[in-house]
């Protein structure tokens, strides 16, 4: 274990692991102002809209069928 990580087992499978940072301090609030404006549309990220209440459905789909549901919204009171 590496904090936490099951290294030898990730080694054993050949996983590979990259990462990376960003700054994101320095970039959230005039992303966040181009998307409020329009100017970038981040709607394409949004695969599936569920109510709150088909939340166990949408675990199940995201769980199973993971090629269609990359990101799902889940709202309170319906969709």
């Amino acid at each position: 274990m590496l904090d936490k990580w099951p290294l030898g087992a990730m080694m054993q499978r050949g996983l590979q692991i990259r990462t990376g940072q960003t700054l994101v301090q320095k970039y959230t609030k005039d992303l966040l102002r181009r998307i409020q404006e329009s100017e970038i549309d981040t709607t394409f990220l949004i695969s599936h809209r569920l109510s709150l209440e088909d939340a166990p459905t949408g675990y199940k789909n995201f769980r199973d069928k993971q090629n269609e549901w990359t990101k799902v919204v889940l709202k309170l009171g319906g969709v």
